[in-house]
């Protein structure tokens, strides 16, 4: 067992008995205060622990860290250390963070400048994305979508079964919880009509995903395996892939997704590492039939992490909308990223490979309103009273997220975003 992980931890830090980040989390992001330009830090129940701070004073000497590796304004050249260097490193700030370890506990100054609230800081973006792909992931949302769009016998496409289906995205207009976006325009084709509209997409939706974060380079022609798709993976984050169905249904065929979809994708700010995740690995679907060679994996590749969406009207109450769970997933993301790379396509340290929306067996595990409403057929009902079909303007879309076994939680933080008017 990973040192880090052990469930019988405690921290000298106060941690709220149901907070995303106890001592065994430790995820790592971005951020920057009134005082401070934006440097890396790690979560602790409701403080931030500066690591520039830590670097500067001592605490990493003898790991052998490159100067200003934390001094930066996004995580990428500390996740290109590699999985090896950047676990020593979370070992290192767990042992400090350690209710039996007084080098940090017991140094109140150094305490109290290391240590951060919440409440004063900015979460930034973690990584500068040069790439992002979208999968297709989740059986449950591929025959969902099939069905309501073609027929139930004929839900799923004769590939999808035998390859992760997936999309290049937009990886400029990815952007951090919290950040607001205006509802996309775009051509619509609305039933009654021969030709196209422009106009302010009127099927504004999300998707619930989460994302891995690559952290090595690999040369052109190279291919990563399923064997070793790991340790090209740093952790995982939350991830709403903004999706405008109305343009996007017009648009898609014959090259698929573009601008349904790349005017905004939201990521939460903390990156949670796939060592804290090791004790919430569960077994993923049967797949049938078998996956050629290249495809296979051995061992428990999914997680047991549990989602919720909530949607929350402008100056009103959120409403729990959606609960679902990655281990829903078809596709896990050691066969993602080997099918990615078969073909020897490179990847990059802060490529960004989103799941594709992911939805359980049960209506109430649906994780777009596109499903949930059945497109617009079966209205949601908030909590104040109002339906929804789709997203309008000031709503708000939230997406939280925690695995939890043995006592211990580990949590992502939220992912939100607010939809404002179309320009």
């Amino acid at each position: 067992m990973i040192k880090a992980n052990d469930p019988a931890l405690l921290s000298w830090v106060d941690v709220p008995k149901h907070s995303d980040f106890p001592i065994q989390n430790l995820p790592f992001g971005i951020f920057k205060t009134k005082y401070l330009s934006p440097v890396a830090g790690v979560a602790i129940g409701h403080y931030v622990l500066d690591l520039v701070y830590l670097y500067e004073n001592g605490f990493f000497d003898g790991l052998g860290l490159p100067p200003g590796v934390f001094n930066q304004k996004y995580l990428n050249d500390f996740m290109a250390l590699g999985r090896k260097k950047t676990r020593e490193v979370r070992e290192r700030i767990s042992e400090l963070l350690r209710h039996d370890h007084d080098e940090l506990r017991d140094n109140v100054g150094a305490r109290e400048l290391a240590l951060i609230p919440m409440d004063e800081i900015q979460m930034l973006l973690p990584v500068r994305v040069p790439n992002y792909t979208d999968f297709y992931s989740s059986e449950e949302h591929a025959f969902n979508v099939g069905s309501m769009f073609r027929d139930p016998k004929n839900a799923l496409l004769p590939n999808w079964k035998h390859l992760p289906v997936g999309y290049h995205g937009r990886a400029s207009s990815i952007v951090v919880s919290g950040t607001h976006l205006h509802r996309p325009k775009g051509q619509i084709k609305l039933a009654d009509s021969e030709i196209p509209v422009f106009c302010p997409s009127q099927k504004l939706d999300f998707e619930l995903e989460v994302a891995f974060l690559t952290c090595r380079e690999t040369k052109l022609g190279a291919s990563v395996t399923t064997q070793d798709a790991e340790e090209n993976i740093f952790g995982l984050v939350l991830f709403n892939d903004w999706s405008a169905r109305d343009i996007q249904q017009w648009e898609y065929v014959p090259l698929g997704p573009f601008l349904g979809k790349n005017f905004g994708s939201t990521m939460s700010p903390w990156i949670v590492t796939l060592d804290a995740l090791e004790p919430f690995r569960v077994k993923g679907p049967e797949q049938f039939p078998q996956v050629l060679p290249y495809l296979v994996t051995e061992g428990n590749r999914n997680f047991d992490i549990q989602l919720e969406v909530f949607l929350q009207p402008e100056k009103g109450e959120e409403t729990n909308i959606s609960r679902s769970n990655t281990k829903y997933l078809y596709w896990n993301v050691n066969q993602q990223l080997a099918h990615h790379t078969v073909n020897g396509c490179n990847i990059q340290v802060g490529d960004v490979y989103a799941s594709g929306t992911i939805s359980g067996p049960s209506p109430g595990s649906f994780g777009s309103l596109l499903e949930l409403s059945w497109n617009g057929q079966r209205p949601l009902h908030l909590i104040d009273g109002s339906e929804r079909r789709f997203i309008e303007d000031g709503d708000t879309i939230i997406f939280r997220a925690h695995a939890e076994r043995q006592g211990v939680r580990i949590g992502f933080g939220e992912c939100r975003g607010k939809i404002l008017p179309a320009l």
